[in-house]
């Protein structure tokens, strides 16, 4: 399976710290049923959009926060500083920053507006029910994926730059030869073609 990385630029949360509670950063690291921004592996560029079912079974327990998915810059995990909760909307996630440098200067960041947007590294699983490819898009993004199901959410994280770029987006083999797939004339004229020429060889 391949980690693929998304960033969503809805907007990040302070919640400052009460008598009671303390000072929390929320936002979506995922939102369901909104198309992306075009993406592209070479030809093949294509919009996403994630099923509101996607994680119905999906393993977030090991999950972590980290900062630009860097895995040196730790900023919580999932059951210790950091709520991941599924709802209508997507993947929403509360962080409670620890009291260290990096925690601080992200608060500080983040109040300044500076950085304001969130990503998620994430697998599906290998088989063919968990995302649909059609070539039903435009000039921009001929594809399209529907991803129905992520098995494995490893990391939310705050970023500085947008995860959407060529660069970034990493998919499958089997979602490649699905796309190429699509540019196929059907089965049933690739085997009369193959008819047809045997009859021209007698």
């Amino acid at each position: 399976m391949t980690k693929e990385i998304r960033t969503t630029t809805t907007p990040m949360e302070i919640r400052e710290a009460t008598d009671d509670q303390p000072m929390v950063i929320e936002g979506y690291a995922l939102k369901f049923n909104r198309a992306s921004s075009p993406m592209g592996f070479g030809e093949y560029t294509f919009r996403e959009q994630i099923d509101p079912h996607a994680l119905d079974n999906t393993d977030m327990r090991n999950a972590v926060a980290l900062f630009n998915h860097d895995q040196s810059q730790v900023l919580g995990r999932n059951g210790v500083n950091l709520e991941l909760s599924v709802d209508e909307t997507g993947l929403r996630y509360k962080l409670t920053p620890p009291n260290t440098q990096l925690g601080r200067d992200l608060v500080e960041n983040v109040r300044a507006g500076i950085i304001s947007q969130s990503s998620f590294a994430f697998t599906i699983p290998d088989n063919t029910d968990a995302e649909k490819w059609t070539r039903d898009g435009d000039a921009e993004a001929p594809y399209s994926r529907l991803i129905r199901s992520i098995d494995h959410i490893y990391d939310v994280s705050p970023v500085t730059t947008p995860a959407y770029p060529d660069t970034e987006v990493k998919i499958g083999a089997r979602s490649l030869d699905a796309v190429k797939a699509l540019d196929l004339p059907p089965k049933w004229q690739i085997e009369r073609q193959k008819m047809i020429l045997l009859q021209g060889l007698d």
